[in-house]
This record gives structure tokens, C-alpha cells and sequence, in this order.
């Protein structure tokens, strides 16, 4: 996570993600349908690693009575958020640090896309936890990161599809395959099952994948 302090990464990030993660402009635009199905009008929503701004920029555009908590813990990144979200920044407070400097709520949906798979397995339980406490009953957590087969094989495989899929959208060679190894080598990456079963110990009911993309899945579970 080091990388999001770094000036030059914070400011090619905006280009970063549609690059590398496939249906990445869909993924958002179902983050906010679902949480929608169950969120009122004028939702109050936590946004965990909102850094950089563009999934907060979605959902204010499309929830026009949404309020929102960004939390992440660079400061960099949450000045960019600032920046894209121009006008609409004054509908969402920005908080620098971890899930435990998020307001207790309690929030009507939450959201963590592309964040929980650069946590430790304990931390991003507590993490989990403490999204659900900080939820009012039947909320919707909306959820994406990277999730791949545990077999080495299979991992191999994925990873090469990732590699290729950042080399179709014009990301050079040498730098996606150094991101392959790099992303296999220092995240704690889980299967599809151990993700959803984390999502259950936490105390998620009704949870269900609703976006797979090579190496990406996504959930939405509800408090």
C-alpha cells in the first residue's frame, strides 16, 4: 500500500484501474445498484478505501440524496478524491486511517472495492466485523478484490490472463508482468470460498457473487 503515497502512482491512478481490471466502470455502476435495492434516498453510506474518489464520484452522480464516509489511509490518495469529486466533495466527509477511525454510524450500505485483498487475513476479519457493527440491520456491504484458486497452478494461470489483460489495454509488458509477480508475491490473496465464508463469520447473511472478471470477484452480503 505503500505505493498509494507516492506522488506519481497517486497521480496515474485514475487511469490505473479500467486498465487492469476488467468491467471495471460496470463493477461500480452495480456496487451502487445494489446497494440501492436497500438503501433510501438519503443514505448515509461508508466507503472503505476511497482513495482516488472514482467509485464515490458514481454513486453521488447516481444517488443524488446520498451522503457519504470515505475512509483511507493515504492522504494523497483522499486529496485526489477531493479533486475528482469536485462539486460533489461536500457531500462526503474524508477520513485518513483504518476502519477504526470510521464514524460508528449507523450507515445504510457500505462499500470496499479493490481494498480488502491488501489486508492481513486477521486484519481484514476485523475489518469485516467492524463494517457489519457499524451497519443498521439488513444493510447491504458491497465488496471486490482479488480472489483466485489456492493451487499454484491455478494461480499461475489467472495471473498470466491478469498480465494479459493489462497488456490488451495498453499496459507495457515488462510493467504487467512485473505487476503479476509483485501482487502474487505481496497480497494475501484468498479463494472465491474463503472469501464468502469470511464474509459469513462476520456476520453477513444472504450473500451472493455478483461480478466475476478473470482475476476479480465481488459480493454483496447484508448485516
Amino acid at each position: 500500500m505503500s505505493a498509494f503515497n507516492d506522488a506519481d502512482a497517486v497521480a496515474n491512478y485514475v487511469d490505473g484501474p479500467p486498465r487492469l481490471v476488467p468491467g471495471y466502470a460496470a463493477l461500480q455502476r452495480m456496487t451502487q445498484l445494489l446497494a440501492a435495492e436497500r438503501a433510501p434516498a438519503d443514505a448515509r453510506v461508508l466507503v472503505l478505501g476511497a482513495g482516488g474518489g472514482l467509485e464515490l464520484k458514481v454513486f453521488a452522480e447516481a444517488e443524488p440524496g446520498w451522503r457519504f464516509v470515505g475512509v483511507d489511509p493515504s492522504a494523497k490518495m483522499l486529496g485526489l478524491a477531493r479533486d475528482v469529486l469536485g462539486p460533489l466533495a461536500e457531500r462526503a466527509d474524508l477520513v485518513e486511517g483504518l476502519i477504526g477511525t470510521a464514524p460508528e454510524g449507523p450507515f445504510d450500505a457500505a462499500t470496499a472495492l479493490l481494498t480488502l485483498h491488501f489486508l492481513s487475513i486477521e486484519e481484514r476479519a476485523r475489518t469485516l466485523a467492524e463494517m457489519r457493527r457499524r451497519l443498521k440491520p439488513g444493510a447491504p456491504l458491497v465488496v471486490a478484490h482479488f480472489s483466485m484458486p489456492n493451487q499454484p497452478e491455478a494461480r499461475d494461470r489467472w495471473f498470466g490472463r491478469y498480465a494479459a489483460f493489462a497488456r490488451s489495454s495498453g499496459v507495457p509488458a515488462e510493467q504487467a508482468d512485473k505487476a503479476r509477480v509483485a501482487i502474487g508475491a505481496q497480497l494475501p490473496i484468498l479463494s472465491p470460498e474463503q472469501d464468502e465464508q469470511m464474509l459469513r463469520d462476520a456476520g453477513f447473511s444472504g450473500v451472493e457473487l455478483f461480478y466475476a472478471a478473470f482475476t476479480f470477484r465481488g459480493w454483496v452480503g447484508y448485516a
